[in-house]
């Protein structure tokens, strides 16, 4: 943390820093987008070690925040709680997590000749490139959020990402900070075999227990020994408060009681993304009524439970890109009393080309309420074939609208929403970024 660098590498550094600065100058003003990625990609080709140089002048350390879902949401808050707190903080906010996406983001914040003078560096990273960047990223505190299918034309199975992010965390300094998912089996396990310390949250709700598992479960064997694990019950998917009856291996105490916290946004997922802040910030010795006060004056990243007000109408945008997201996105759609959704799906390189998750969706939960469904996107049919394969019966229970072409199917959404309702969006990723430019006129990415 803020050491310093040699010359000659403090020449390369600068070299490379002044032209990716050059690129994003012309990127933007050319309104070509948000240059996010390319200028580090540029960067990292002129200095390859520029992660390490860059990471190394961190005053206060990297937070890193790694998982299936939730990144994005609780590395902003995490951001924000630190930002009151006076804090200068490096973030990729945009949610380009790859490489080229950290790299852009401390670029952002260096000098012309590659100083970087910031307090903290709050980087979300891909679940698949954790072992690739933590040793030139040298976190302070990782944070592991969850573990979900996600993608399946390119991650594998949970258990075997848990491994290689236990083989490289297991490397890492004693005075690492890590704090896992309690309720996750995988990362709960992960968490007790570690040397450093380790900080776990979840919760201790029951009565937010789902009525059953949910179809779209993940890992609900013992990631010690292999027998199926002993539920009291489940938050979402296979999140919950388990033990095993053959091993005794069991859930870790969260180091927070999560009742005693209030609730980000909506969806019980954002609860654990409001516990993993907490916990990290407490251990960086911030008071509790500033992480509380921030907490509940928070407002959502782009396109997670993101609200806009569209020709006078309330539009709430939920990114779905998973079975596990796109469930608890349908759990928060079924708890309000708004009958129209839009439902985009897309599968291009940020999705995942293979699309067959749908089918691990509960839509039948979509499609018991009724109201008037739109789906649009790239895989717009494989969408609406789902849907129909939702309905219990012949008798149609929604009144299911197909339409190819986004920005009619937004404006045929925005037509069936009453004045006084919510019209819900659940697009996958790139479909996000493409609504969100429709109805705001700007590009993220």
């Amino acid at each position: 943390m803020g050491k310093k660098i040699q010359l000659i590498d403090r020449v390369r550094l600068g070299l490379a820093v002044s032209i990716a600065k050059s690129v994003t100058f012309l990127v933007r003003s050319l309104r070509l987008g948000a240059a996010s990625v390319l200028p580090g990609s540029i960067a990292r080709r002129i200095e390859p070690q520029l992660l390490q140089l860059l990471s190394q002048q961190v005053k206060n350390g990297v937070i890193l925040i790694a998982g299936t879902n939730g990144k994005t949401t609780t590395a902003l808050l995490l951001c924000t709680i630190l930002e009151h707190k006076g804090y200068k903080i490096a973030h990729n906010s945009t949610g380009a997590n790859l490489e080229n996406g950290l790299a852009t983001a401390l670029i952002e914040n260096t000098s012309l000749l590659g100083g970087l003078n910031v307090d903290y560096a709050i980087l979300e990273v891909d679940e698949n490139i954790v072992p690739k960047v933590l040793k030139p990223l040298q976190p302070r505190i990782i944070l592991c959020l969850n573990l979900f299918r996600d993608q399946l034309d390119r991650y594998g199975e949970v258990d075997t990402i848990s491994k290689k992010w236990t083989k490289v965390i297991s490397t890492l300094p004693d005075d690492t900070v890590i704090i896992p998912n309690a309720d996750d089996p995988t990362l709960s396990y992960l968490g007790q075999q570690l040397h450093q310390k380790v900080l776990f949250f979840g919760l201790n709700e029951p009565e937010n227990y789902l009525e059953a598992i949910p179809h779209a479960v993940d890992s609900i064997y013992c990631p010690r020994c292999g027998h199926p694990l002993d539920y009291q019950g489940v938050y979402l998917s296979h999140l919950g408060d388990f033990t095993c009856p053959s091993c005794g291996f069991n859930k870790s105490k969260p180091h927070l009681e999560s009742q005693e916290w209030p609730q980000i946004l909506v969806g019980l997922y954002n609860k654990y993304n409001t516990l993993a802040a907490a916990t990290a910030t407490q251990e960086l010795g911030v008071d509790e009524g500033t992480i509380k006060s921030t907490i509940n004056n928070f407002q959502a990243a782009f396109g997670r439970a993101e609200d806009l007000m569209i020709d006078g109408k309330k539009v709430r945008i939920l990114l779905s890109k998973n079975p596990v997201g796109t469930n608890e996105t349908i759990r928060v759609v079924t708890q309000s009393l708004d009958k129209t959704t839009l439902m985009v799906l897309n599968d291009r390189t940020p999705d995942g080309t293979d699309v067959s998750w749908i089918w691990d969706v509960d839509t039948e939960k979509l499609v018991e309420r009724g109201g008037t469904l739109i789906v649009s996107g790239d895989r717009v049919y494989d969408m609406a074939l789902r849907l129909r394969y939702s309905e219990p019966s012949l008798e149609n229970k929604i009144n299911l609208i197909v339409e190819e072409d986004l920005k009619k199917a937004i404006t045929t959404a925005l037509e069936h929403t009453p004045a006084n309702e919510t019209l819900h969006i659940l697009p996958t990723y790139s479909a996000m970024l493409e609504v969100r430019e429709i109805l705001t006129g700007r590009k993220i990415l």
